[in-house]
């Protein structure tokens, strides 16, 4: 095991992920452990955090992609980063192996306390050629690459002269009915009017969006006739809505079944297939010996603290994705915990970091609650559904969900430097329109030098011209005249 010398040689404490949890726990935790002789480490293969529910926003245009990201160098100033994967945690040695990011050898890191923060990954299912033709929407590369692809795909088909690869250039797949499935769906779709309409070689209606989703309602955090609405509002859209479908396979051509017989549902071509069914905790808490609850994520009481079956591990915290934080309130998920959003997750950490502070000094912990104060989606400019609990249940429809939406996400973003940097881009936009420029070749950014510094071949040498064939001399015969 590799040693690293750069190691602050302090008690520690250990955040893994540097998401939601992770920044704020180290926001709110980093200054008192200092001032105590200690260290918070954050170690995250990210060198920041990603805000998620703006990723459908930057996919359609509407936010810089650097806007949506919090530096960690930039706001955890007293805090130890650490750019890599912890692999494994050995709470009872109280150790962590770190897998750098730039690939050097793993190391050991030593701690005090370790506050579980990995979040969550994509949710995907064994499904035949999935991984190859599929892009997730959980990283904000994938939301610039989905939002590249989208406009190349465009562009590319406005030149083409075979129908069918037109017509599947021009058709976009999203599978998934949740937040994230509908934002993105709507907000690509918004941004594919605002192409179209730039590019006089395409009609509107040749380009297609489809929704698969394998459920038979679409985003359960609303109420049923909302999500009729929206189902309605998809449709008028010219958005095609399979409910009760799941996609069997991705290889050739996009095979549907009906749910819950599995018989066919039809094949689609599409060259843009978006998979946006949900998320599970990240699977790194599977190698460590803290105890886990049948969907894989650690198990925690209400104050945030790791426990199992013979009680409360001292040092160890959780919260967000990665952990079943009971829901007090008695409205989370059908196991009694709290719904994994981004809500929950910056409560929660705010939560935690009070109270590892107060188990320092051997004061009372206290428990986690938090009403839900409701949901809130965009649909693309000034259109999107909301429900609001604040004075009763409050549902909205349209602009007024969309504002909603806006200023709840705008308050919701974490720094104030970020705060103005996503609002002035929304004020930017809301003059200058959506931005609809495609960048090119960020998968190969060196192409353009390598073509340039590489020496064009020499023309090969022309095979020298046939000699000309000289006239034969004709020899006068001398005559005793001539003489």
């Amino acid at each position: 095991m590799a040693t690293t010398p750069e190691l602050i040689d302090r008690p520690r404490v250990l955040v893994v992920g540097g998401g939601y949890v992770g920044l704020y726990v180290a926001l709110k935790l980093q200054k008192k452990i200092a001032n105590a002789g200690g260290i918070v480490t954050v170690v995250d293969p990210l060198p920041y955090m990603t805000y998620q529910p703006f990723l459908p926003e930057v996919a359609g245009g509407n936010i810089e992609a650097r806007h949506a990201v919090v530096s960690h160098r930039q706001h955890l100033k007293q805090t130890e980063l650490i750019q890599g994967r912890v692999t494994s945690i050995d709470h009872a040695n109280r150790t962590a192996v770190v897998a750098p990011s730039d690939g050097g050898a793993p190391f050991e890191i030593p701690y005090f306390d370790v506050v579980m923060a990995a979040g969550a990954i994509t949710r995907t299912f064994p499904i035949k050629g999935l991984a190859d033709k599929g892009i997730g929407l959980k990283t904000i590369e994938e939301a610039v690459a989905l939002r590249n692809k989208l406009l190349e795909r465009i562009e590319a088909a406005s030149t083409m002269t075979d129908p069918a690869a037109r017509a599947k250039a021009l058709t976009f797949v999203v599978v998934g009915g949740g937040f994230a499935g509908i934002e993105c769906l709507t907000e690509m779709e918004d941004l594919a009017r605002a192409a179209v309409r730039n590019n006089p070689r395409i009609r509107q209606e040749e380009v297609r969006f489809i929704l698969v989703e394998a459920m038979g309602r679409i985003m359960p955090e609303v109420t049923a006739s909302q999500a009729e609405w929206v189902v309605e509002h998809l449709r008028s859209r010219g958005i095609e809505v399979l409910l009760n479908t799941s996609l069997d396979s991705a290889e050739g051509n996009l095979k549907l079944i009906n749910l819950p017989d599995k018989t066919s549902a039809g094949e689609i071509e599409a060259d843009t297939l978006v998979w946006a069914a949900g998320v599970q905790a990240n699977p790194m808490i599977r190698s460590t010996d803290f105890p886990l609850e049948p969907r894989g994520r650690v198990r925690v009481l209400p104050d945030l603290r790791i426990a199992g079956d013979e009680g409360i591990i001292e040092n160890a915290w959780a919260a967000g994705d990665i952990a079943a934080v009971p829901d007090l309130t008695g409205k989370g998920l059908p196991d009694g915990t709290c719904v994994p959003n981004a809500q929950h997750a910056l409560r929660q950490a705010k939560k935690l970091a009070k109270n590892l502070w107060a188990s320092r000094w051997d004061k009372p912990l206290h428990d986690y609650k938090h009403k839900n104060l409701g949901a809130v989606a965009g649909f693309g400019e000034w259109k999107g559904v909301a429900n609001i609990n604040l004075l009763g249940r409050i549902g909205l429809k349209g602009g007024l969900a969309w504002l909603a939406h806006r200023g709840y996400h705008g308050m919701a973003m974490p720094t104030v430097e970020r705060k103005f940097r996503v609002v002035f881009g929304w004020i930017l936009a809301f003059f200058a329109g959506r931005d609809t420029t495609q960048l090119m070749d960020l998968d190969n950014p060196r192409g353009a030098f390598v073509a340039a510094a590489t020496p064009a071949p020499k023309p090969a040498a022309a095979a020298p011209a046939p000699a000309e064939a000289k006239p034969a001399e004709v020899k006068t015969p001398v005559t005793a005249d001539a003489k």
